[in-house]
């Protein structure tokens, strides 16, 4: 231990053993940095995580063994940094860093905050609430061989909102619903079923055939007329998928032929759909059990990555729905079921149903690892990737302790060396954006959205949740009145969820403050009423800030990074399923950085293509780099 402190000067020594650190996630980069943090000489450091060590987290996160299977990963964590450093003291929290336990007191409490995390709602928060006790914040992400570390601190450089994130890819329900054309739709539709089934119903979630899709110009009377799905499977009538499955005792014979035969030959009676598209085959299960022998498995190797044969997935589709249904049983009337990649029997479920759509729709059928990845969202997580990050969130660490904020970069790490060769490109903290709707002084922003139709619930979940990040929000409306439109008192204005924005006077150039206390924090909400938003589009951010402000210059190439071991990454197999949820975005004007720009994250940059300009290397300052001898030419030298 005297061996890795001593090269530290001492006051820098000292310091490490007596302030206190917070780390927040103990996955795949929180194990690398705590393991990092210890034998650096850190003696005080709280961990929180609120996840369980999964099977599929052993072969990168170290700390966890197969005994840990189920536990807390914090509490592990802890236990195992322990045998490497017996002195420190380690407190773990199996816990969400968004309870509302963990307010700012709690935050200042620390010197500084590193961020392991999976999930943009979580690092937004985590910002915020940094932001809000003025901590010092490292972030970190890894997306296979990328990666990438910042430093954020209030007043000197940007945070980690400044800049806009890529929305979370999604699709029209026509297309999921009608006339899918890539595996990722069927994947959307499978969990989609999944929840209307055995989760939580969602209206937005429907899996039966859209008569109102635009395109069809169908006649229903007609169309009824020749559609021949039959009493016989279940007493099939258009009604709610859970309801109908209900009435059936969840008989998995009756969904498949209901989902693969029926909703199909009903789609077919849609004749213009299939003008200028190749026409679903439906399935039977008859049928389809009478192929025996002729089924073929494609692929060798593991089993995960093999690709059945259509009765392979309807036998899988029929054991999954049975082992589903049995869990339901099991936890009574009433009973939810919640959707996760690594539940085998949900899993299986999405795998078997998916391809059996993609079947339906003529694609190339999928392997479990595939589905997988893209249904989850995985870019698979490679440790060496992850512990590069730890060390490099560990040297921005040091520098802040020392007080030598001006040394802090933001890092990137290719997967293949730049024309500098380098791997490792560190680039200049970019200032506050003043337009920010988080850090800026008066944070404030212009939304366009219809009056008459915006309900309170959709303002509050949709609009300030889900967009804006809070957590626990009470909105009043500027009118001279004080009229309180929502609160976070539990019950306090739940009367007014189901109301219409106008019912309460809201209209064009309304103005309404926002104010979320556990984060400290006060957004203030300008209205425009638009009647003439696309469809589906409930509502827009003007901008993504303010219209008085100035609209952030958007640099020429963006990198998206992500924790690859959670459900927002780009999927390793799909270049069309992107969900940015847990996106880590921070800008490089490198040249462009490295044929991962061209390659690897192509498919992954900033989807504002009107606002990219040629002036992007004025974004961030290159730091020139001394020539170094050639045996170091991979190698930066952070002080």
């Amino acid at each position: 231990m005297a061996e890795l402190v001593g090269p530290l000067r001492k006051q820098l020594a000292d310091s490490l053993s007596s302030c206190r650190v917070l780390v927040v996630g103990a996955g795949g980069i929180g194990c690398e940095l705590l393991k990092n943090l210890v034998l650096t000489g850190f003696k005080n450091i709280e961990v929180i995580d609120l996840d369980t060590i999964d099977v599929s987290n052993l072969n990168r996160q170290f700390l966890f063994q197969k005994k840990h299977v189920g536990k807390s990963k914090a509490q592990v964590a802890k236990e195992s940094v322990l045998r490497f450093c017996p002195s420190a003291n380690i407190t773990a929290y199996h816990d969400s860093i968004m309870n509302p336990d963990y307010n700012v007191e709690f935050f200042r409490n620390f010197q500084l905050v590193m961020n392991a995390l999976d999930n943009r709602a979580a690092r937004n928060h985590v910002n915020r609430m940094c932001l809000a006790a003025d901590i010092p914040l490292i972030e970190s992400g890894t997306a296979g061989y990328l990666g990438q570390v910042t430093v954020i601190k209030k007043g000197q450089t940007e945070c980690y909102e400044c800049q806009p994130k890529p929305t979370q890819k999604t699709f029209p329900g026509c297309t999921i619903r009608n006339t899918p054309s890539e595996p990722i739709h069927c994947i959307v539709w499978a969990k989609y079923l999944f929840n209307q089934l055995f989760g939580e119903e969602d209206a937005d979630q429907e899996v039966s055939p859209d008569t109102a899709d635009p395109e069809a110009a169908w006649n229903p009377a007609d169309a009824a007329a020749r559609a021949t799905a039959s009493d016989q499977d279940g007493d099939i009538k258009r009604v709610s998928t859970k309801e109908w499955a209900r009435s059936t005792g969840y008989d998995p014979i009756k969904l498949f032929n209901k989902l693969f035969k029926d909703d199909i030959m009903y789609l077919l009676t849609m004749d213009k759909l299939w003008k200028k598209r190749k026409a679903p085959l439906p399935l039977e299960w008859e049928e389809i059990n009478q192929l025996g022998s002729q089924e073929q498995v494609i692929g060798s190797g593991l089993k995960d990555q093999q690709v059945l044969g259509v009765q392979g997935y309807a036998q899988l589709f029929q054991h999954s729905v049975e082992t589903l249904r049995s869990q339901l049983k099991e936890k009574g009337d009433g009973a939810e079921l919640v959707w996760d990649k690594d539940d085998p029997p949900a899993m299986d479920f999405v795998t078997a149903a998916s391809n059996l759509r993609m079947n339906v729709f003529s694609m190339n059928m999928k392997s479990r690892f595939d589905v997988k990845s893209m249904a989850g969202n995985i870019i698979p997580a490679i440790a060496t990737t992850n512990a590069v990050i730890a060390g490099l969130i560990v040297l921005e660490a040091l520098k802040i302790l020392n007080s030598d904020f001006e040394q802090c970069r933001t890092i990137f790490l290719n997967k293949q060396p730049n024309p500098r060769k380098k791997l490792l490109v560190p680039c200049a903290l970019d200032p506050p954006n003043a337009s920010c709707y988080v850090c800026a002084s008066k944070p404030e922003v212009t939304v366009k959205l219809n009056v008459h139709k915006t309900m309170v619930q959709a303002l509050q979940d949709k609009i300030l949740k889900e967009k804006f990040g809070m957590v626990a929000p009470d909105v009043q409306i500027e009118d001279g009145k004080g009229t309180i439109l929502i609160s976070s008192e539990e019950g306090e204005t739940e009367a007014n969820n189901n109301k219409f924005l106008s019912d309460f006077g809201i209209r064009n150039g309304s103005r309404l403050q926002a104010d979320d206390f556990l984060q400290d924090y006060t957004l203030l909400v300008n209205v425009i009423h638009s009647e003439e938003l696309e469809k589906d589009v409930e509502f827009e951010v003007v901008g993504d800030a303010p219209d008085k402000a100035p609209a952030p210059s958007a640099p020429e190439e963006g990198k998206n990074i992500a924790n690859g071991n959670k459900d927002s990454a780009q999927p390793s197999t799909s270049s069309k399923a992107v969900e940015d949820d847990d996106v880590l975005l921070v800008d490089s004007d490198e040249e462009p950085s490295s044929s991962t720009m061209d390659t690897e994250s192509s498919n992954r940059k900033r989807k504002h293509h009107d606002a990219e300009t040629d002036d992007a290397s004025s974004k961030r300052k290159r730091l020139d780099q001394q020539p170094a001898d050639d045996d170091d030419e991979d190698i930066i030298a952070l002080d």
